[in-house]
């Protein structure tokens, strides 16, 4: 039977302490300051007995312990290294210093909310929104296996990310044709299926030459290679595509294929052994001086002895997918193909990132003026 009673505490102190059973019959007590907050308490306690759910305070584990538990069960589904060292570096940074110590059943909403508040406007909305996914899944996963009662990560208030969303950086077409002119003969047949594919450069490293049909002019996107170059599913179903190239791109592949250095994977662009080439390698000692050679270039605020800007390459790799997705809506593809070149999940994402591109004033407002003449005459 559950009852509240009011107490004096040695140090002279009133609270009221709630007393209940929990599901496994086992006599649980919790003080409040208030009445109120201890009928409030038992309310909610019978509720999650009845339900199997109620997690005793004192029985409860730290965020840090939910955590460990958590980044452990993802390694075992198989999560890419990257992504749960992703997971990692976010809990430990932002998440622990702040929740760590705190018992998973003593966190709520309104702690996490102005956790969150407070960290709102010091990092970028996709970073934020990590930091609350990694405290998302901690408790989805505690409250799956019994170790708490309810997620009070769930129904945060997450700030608008409108403004935060840039246009994403992407070379010119002028600026492609001198990357292109300044790339060593030994990378143009990477550097120009990636113009031309909008393929991700994790895709590309993990390319292998079965992939590659030179008879039909297809590319089948069927596996990436990560940071630590281990190879994986694309990463996500809709990653798995194929794309066409055109008949000179295949001649070219045709021609690197030969001097293309062999190894066990018989990849498509590896490195000098024939492994796989690392990402780092491919910006460092590739890309990043191409386009320095170019005048590709953003100044920096270093300045040389002579007191002239450093400059510094201007774009990732990953600017060159944005660059074919580009060229692929300026040859009028419709958003749902250019979603299955780019392997996006949904349209949406699509939208997201290149609507601006879709747009056409000189062709909004000529169905401007045939509407008036349908109207008015």
């Amino acid at each position: 039977m559950a009852t509240i009673r009011k107490r004096e505490l040695p140090s002279g102190k009133i609270v009221w302490q709630a007393d209940y059973r929990d599901g496994g019959g086992k006599r649980r007590h919790k003080q409040f300051a208030t009445k109120k907050a201890a009928d409030d308490f038992l309310l909610t306690a019978r509720g999650q007995v009845r339900s199997g759910t109620h997690v005793a305070d004192s029985a409860s584990i730290t965020v840090d312990k939910a955590s460990k538990l958590w980044l452990a069960q993802a390694e075992k589904n198989g999560r890419e290294r990257a992504t749960v060292a992703r997971y990692k570096s976010t809990y430990e940074l932002y998440i622990k210093p702040k929740f760590g110590a705190t018992k998973l059943a003593a966190l709520t909403s309104p702690a996490i909310q102005t956790f969150i508040d407070d960290l709102t406007g010091t990092m970028s909305a996709s970073s934020l929104a990590k930091v609350h996914g990694a405290l998302t899944s901690i408790y989805k996963h505690a409250v799956s296996r019994g170790h708490a009662a309810i997620n009070p990560a769930r129904d945060i208030q997450m700030p608008s990310a409108t403004r935060d969303k840039k246009r994403p950086e992407m070379p010119t077409k002028d600026e492609l044709r001198a990357i292109l002119k300044h790339t060593p003969a030994r990378w143009i047949p990477f550097v120009r299926t990636a113009m031309l594919t909008g393929m991700r450069a994790s895709e590309l490293r993990g390319i292998q030459w079965r992939d590659v049909d030179l008879d039909a002019g297809i590319v089948h996107v069927r596996r990436r290679v990560d940071r630590y170059n281990k190879f994986g599913p694309p990463k996500s179903d809709a990653g798995t595509r194929d794309i066409p190239i055109s008949d000179s791109t295949v001649t070219m592949l045709k021609a690197w294929r030969k001097e293309c250095p062999k190894g066990e994977h018989d990849l498509v662009f590896p490195n000098g052994e024939g492994n796989v080439e690392g990402h780092a390698n491919l910006l460092h000692r590739m890309f990043w001086p191409v386009q320095i050679k170019a005048g590709v270039t953003v100044e920096t605020e270093e300045k040389d002895e002579d007191g002239k800007p450093i400059v510094d390459a201007k774009y990732s790799l990953h600017a060159l997918r944005h660059a074919a997705a580009a060229l692929f809506i300026e040859q009028g593809f419709p958003p749902k193909k250019v979603q299955d070149l780019m392997g996006h999940a949904s349209l949406a994402m699509t939208y997201d990132v290149y609507g601006y591109l879709f747009k056409s004033e000189d062709y909004d407002r000529a169905k401007i003026a045939e509407m008036e003449t349908a109207l008015l005459g």
